[in-house]
């Protein structure tokens, strides 16, 4: 009898763990990828929608940024593309290896080929090459001001700053307080007053040094609640706006707006079908649009405001 109940007990969570399986598949195939949800959820509401979704249709989809004429640029599998802001294409340069990010300043775009950095005019001809500065190099984020380049390696776990001819003016995170890297998300910005944040995201914040690579100070804890980042690695991406930053993450796909001293503002995307893995690369021109590369699918997608901007706080 004993072994009777066993066989059917057995026999019985096979049938519920089919059923789970196929009732997974089937949401699954409700909630396409690239059609993500702007519904309400628990907690403060998504401020902003989707107001576009644009598939450059060349291959992977990693990288993007903006000029101050309104132009867009996206860089992927083999390519760096120019587009205006109606995305009517303007220019194409071909790579030999994927590009991983993207930074633009009045006269160039600055492009990061795994070690190597393409120099870009807005025309879309190359005037320069700069690297390989280490070896092994990855370079995951580009940023540019008036006066320098930055970009970070996350396989070195180091950030270099440069001049305009690409010559090294300082390094950091190779000596004291070293940035903790535990995967390929390893992101920058530099500011107007030439202060550069960086995100440490195996300690779940953003730090904000002088160019020789000196802590000023720094927010961001772990957790989930929407002041914090969550998981192992965050945030993966984030970039400068006008009053704050629009950060976002991976393990919870989810993109934010955090004033100067990091206080959270609003919710841009938490309830959506991103895939949590893989966070999007995000650019903002004015923090009145932000661009998401999303490289799950290779498309961008274009956020706006769906209520009048809450006040900034802070900072």
């Amino acid at each position: 009898m004993n072994r009777k109940w066993a066989t059917l007990t057995i026999i019985i969570l096979l049938l519920v763990f089919i059923g789970y399986i196929v009732f997974d598949v089937a949401l699954r195939k409700e909630s396409p990828h690239n059609n993500p949800s702007t519904s309400e959820a628990s907690g403060p509401a998504d401020q902003w929608v989707v107001t576009k979704v644009f598939e450059p249709a060349k291959g992977q989809l990693n990288a993007v940024t903006t000029s101050e004429n309104g132009n867009v640029f996206l860089g992927g599998e083999s390519f760096v593309a120019c587009y205006d802001s109606d995305f009517k294409p303007i220019w194409e340069y071909k790579t030999e290896m994927p590009v991983t990010a993207l930074t633009a300043s009045e006269n160039n775009l600055f492009a990061a080929v795994q070690g190597t950095i393409l120099v870009l005019n807005l025309m879309g001809e190359k005037v320069d090459e700069w690297g390989p500065f280490e070896e092994n190099s990855m370079i995951t984020s580009l940023s540019v001001n008036d006066t320098y380049v930055a970009f970070a390696d996350a396989a070195n776990k180091t950030v270099f700053v440069l001049d305009k001819k690409g010559v090294v003016k300082s390094l950091i995170g190779k000596s004291e307080e070293p940035f903790i890297i535990p995967s390929s998300y390893f992101d920058i910005a530099l500011g107007a007053d030439n202060m550069i944040y960086i995100a440490n995201p195996g300690n779940r914040r953003i730090e904000r040094r002088n160019i020789e690579g000196k802590m000023l100070d720094f927010f961001g804890e772990p957790g989930i609640g929407p002041d914090a980042f969550c998981g192992c690695c965050n945030p993966a991406h984030f970039a400068l706006v006008p009053g704050g930053f629009v950060t976002a993450e991976k393990g919870i796909n989810r993109i934010k707006i955090l004033s100067t001293d990091g206080k959270f503002i609003e919710f841009v995307s938490s309830v959506n079908d991103f895939i949590p893995p893989l966070p999007l690369d995000i650019a903002s021109p004015d923090g009145k649009i932000i661009y998401g590369a999303n490289p799950a699918d290779s498309k961008l997608y274009v956020f706006k405001r769906r209520h009048p901007p809450t006040p900034l706080k802070g900072g």
